[in-house]
């Protein structure tokens, strides 16, 4: 796997970093979800973690302009009704709250994802994938922000530091497309089928958003391996 943007935790001396490679798609909920429990996950950890965000696409065929809300689409894409799809959302919404996010479906634009995926790789070549990665999210189900067209994906970009003509030239030149597929690929050579996905050392694969305690609990696990294999 490639390398990684870093996300550290406390570090114990003389121990390599775990590579944590995490497959995620921008407008996923538990995705978002999922990072918060992980990071929570991983901050009990003892220590040093390394994170390498990974493209998905859960719905490549969404126009940019989706006419319709997030509701309607997935009455059109599940086949919900919508009483089923406002319990949905009062259900994700509920969890996401209780790992301090404030989802705002109301203002939710839905979209295709793929150039977002793009500019996290243009994040990464400079650095910055990490705080890339949670803009994006919280610009999509809390600030109501639109992250499917170039303009607004280089606003969110040079809020957090990066060239914003820069990032306009990149995404134009969909200079980091094929990085995205190849994520993509990868994703369908583990067998990923959801997001969120985490492999864990190149070892394991965590599904979904866990709670902290799994996280933690095969982050442990590499380490006790790793000290039985110098035993060894």
């Amino acid at each position: 796997m490639s390398a990684a943007t870093a996300s550290t935790t406390s570090p114990l001396t003389g121990v390599d970093p775990i590579k944590v490679d995490i497959w995620s798609d921008v407008q996923c909920p538990w995705c978002y979800i999922g990072k918060r429990k992980f990071e929570a996950g991983a901050a009990q950890f003892d220590g040093t973690v390394e994170v390498e965000y990974h493209s998905f696409e859960l719905s490549p065929d969404t126009p940019v302009d989706y006419a319709g809300t997030p509701s309607d689409y997935l009455s059109e894409a599940k086949g919900m009704s919508a009483g089923q799809v406002a319990e949905m959302l009062e259900r994700v919404t509920g969890i996401a709250k209780s790992v301090g996010l404030h989802y705002d479906y109301d203002s939710v634009h839905q979209t295709n994802t793929v150039i977002s995926h793009e500019l996290l790789h243009y994040a990464k070549a400079h650095g910055r994938q990490i705080d890339m990665k949670e803009r994006l999210l919280k610009a999509y189900f809390v600030d109501g922000r639109h992250i499917g067209r170039i303009e607004d994906l280089a606003d969110l970009a040079a809020e957090i530091g990066l060239d914003r003509a820069d990032v306009v030239r990149a995404l134009t030149a969909h200079e980091f497309l094929a990085d995205v597929k190849a994520d993509v690929a990868l994703a369908t050579e583990y067998g990923i089928q959801g997001v969120p996905f985490f492999v864990i050392d190149g070892k394991y694969g965590i599904s979904g958003a866990q709670d902290p305690a799994t996280f933690t609990q095969a982050l442990n696990q590499i380490l006790t391996e790793r000290s039985e294999e110098k035993i060894a």
